[in-house]
């Protein structure tokens, strides 16, 4: 079956970009050929990729590394202007925000990528397709397959619909282009397909909307014993700084170890990139080495964020939780995996916090000015001695928080198996927790904020772990998130480790046997043939 999938974006680095591959990579497996349109510009770094095309002269031009192509990457011609959910920047193009472009902006860029996928599609007569995002896939396919009697199915992340179309009512009339013609639609989560639902208005979208979450390469993603969990890390920190070192960046001292503050044991505390930082996107290789390098797997308790650091994610109330954490858990360590305009904010919030300096740390807003409520209400509870005693236990906590800044999506199979707990505090809805299942996948405990996609993950979870665990599964959003996340983290890394062996079991059970990327892959087929009935209803 001749597969077409229009996702706009990248194929590594956040949620849709790593769905879109796995899924792709899924159909090549299952004897499919896939013709997916991105903006990637090195899609043949991926081996499941077997040529590339782009339009950057004007016309169609493919690279072909293989005679028979199962797998074929398209990056229409955008003028350099890509539409984004949340602002980034991205190497190659400008990036705008939805609500930034004009109106002659989003025609062009509708224009390209219609005409772009228009082209192929007359020209492999695809069997099915899917249209990835509320906007602007949807619509982009609804206009190209006019008349090509292609089906088609929808893919709904979240972003589109959240940051874009229910905020900004100028973007509804263009998911509801893209809903008309889909023969299926496909949400991570009951939470979404209601949010959905809510802001379409359409009476026949609910029969139309089914269940097809991320999946989980089970595969790759399994669970390790310690003395395999460190070499796996070491594996990870080795690939690093050797990329680094290609790229010319500067490296330790034969024999230096890194300080607690990141700098060199030489005394040379300086990062110097080798090349300008042109995208969010963009690896810092050293950092990253330099980070895990000061991780001992066999003596440090770690726990790990993965994920965007803008204001919405919430890794406020995780740093804010740190103290808490550790004047249980004195050897826990924290990790920080991840890029995003708020960085810099949550290294600030870090240090304030490790200074004493509570004032300071409840003055911070996010990446956009915005209030961070949960972080004020926490910090102004705080009073007499339980302020001596958190401000004591927040001394000199930067030394225990590892910034790897952003790693690839291929990495987290080596690190996440060293790990005991991850933590998704997101504030805002998603539309399913991956990182918490392939988390599961590994034996490691997801803690998720109790809310949306992430409370079904954890839903799923809490039926097979033993109940005294599944209470810290989850923390609730509002004026005691901190403390919950505390307590939940604190009591999972004192757990008994019998308990704490079936639970491991039972979660890595779970998830294989419910999420897999060829279940996805079917899912989607089935969805844009109009098989409603073999869907899982949301």
């Amino acid at each position: 079956m001749r597969v077409l999938i229009f996702h706009g974006y990248l194929l590594q680095g956040t949620g849709s970009n790593v769905y879109n591959a796995n899924l792709a990579e899924a159909l090549v497996r299952a004897g499919h050929e896939v013709h997916l349109f991105c903006q990637d510009r090195a899609p043949l770094d991926l081996p499941w990729v077997d040529a590339a095309g782009n339009w950057d002269g004007g016309q169609l031009r493919v690279q072909a590394r293989r005679a028979h192509a199962r797998a074929t990457v398209y990056r229409p011609d955008i003028a350099g202007l890509l539409p984004v959910y949340v602002a980034d920047r991205y190497e190659g193009v400008q990036a705008k925000t939805f609500p930034e472009l004009s109106e002659a902006e989003l025609a062009r860029y509708l224009r390209s990528n219609v005409d772009a996928v228009r082209e192929i599609a007359e020209a492999t007569r695809p069997d099915v397709a899917l249209a990835n995002h509320l906007v602007m896939g949807p619509a982009i396919l609804a206009r190209a397959l006019a008349d090509l009697e292609v089906p088609y199915a929808m893919k709904i992340h979240g972003s589109a619909l959240e940051y874009t179309v229910k905020p900004h009512p100028r973007f509804l009339p263009y998911a509801r282009e893209g809903l008309a013609s889909a023969a299926g639609v496909l949400v991570g989560s009951r939470h979404t397909a209601k949010s959905l639902w809510a802001a379409m208005g359409d009476p026949s979208l609910e029969g139309r909307t089914g269940l097809g979450p991320p999946g989980v390469d089970v595969a790759r993603f399994t669970p390790r014993s310690e003395g395999p969990a460190s070499e796996g890390v070491d594996a990870l920190r080795a690939r690093l700084r050797a990329a680094a070192i290609a790229r010319g960046a500067p490296q330790p001292a034969e024999g230096a170890i890194p300080t607690e503050d990141g700098g060199l044991g030489t005394g040379d505390s300086e990062k110097v990139m080798a090349e300008v930082v042109a995208s969010s996107f963009t690896r810092d290789h050293a950092e990253a080495a330099d980070a895990l390098a000061r991780l001992d797997v066999q003596r440090d308790r770690p726990v790990i964020y993965i994920g965007k650091l803008i204001g919405s994610k919430g890794v406020e109330l995780l740093l804010a939780a740190w103290p808490l954490v550790r004047a249980a858990v004195p050897e826990a360590k924290l990790l920080i995996v991840g890029f995003g305009g708020f960085k810099a904010g949550l290294q600030a919030l870090a240090q304030a916090l490790s200074a004493g300096d509570l004032a300071a740390a409840a003055s911070m807003r996010s990446e956009e000015e915005a209030e961070l409520p949960w972080l004020s209400a926490f910090l102004a509870q705080l009073d007499g001695g339980a302020r001596d005693q958190y401000v004591a236990a927040a001394a000199g906590m930067e030394q225990t928080l590892l910034w790897t800044g952003r790693l690839d999506h291929d990495d987290l199979h080596d690190l996440l198996p060293a790990m005991e707990a991850m933590v998704v505090p997101s504030t805002f809805p998603e539309s399913f927790g991956m990182v918490a299942a392939e988390a599961a996948a590994c034996g490691v405990l997801p803690v998720v904020a109790r809310h949306s996609g992430l409370a079904e993950v954890a839903e799923t979870l809490s039926s097979v772990v033993p109940d005294d665990v599944a209470a810290l599964l989850t923390f609730s959003i509002g004026p005691d998130a901190v403390r919950e996340l505390a307590q939940a983290l604190s009591g999972w890394l004192t757990t008994s480790g019998q308990a704490r062996r079936a639970t491991r079991q039972a979660m890595v059970d779970v998830t294989r046997a419910r999420y897999s990327w060829e279940g996805v892959a079917r899912t989607v087929i089935a969805a844009a043939c109009g098989e409603l009935d073999a869907l899982a209803k949301s």
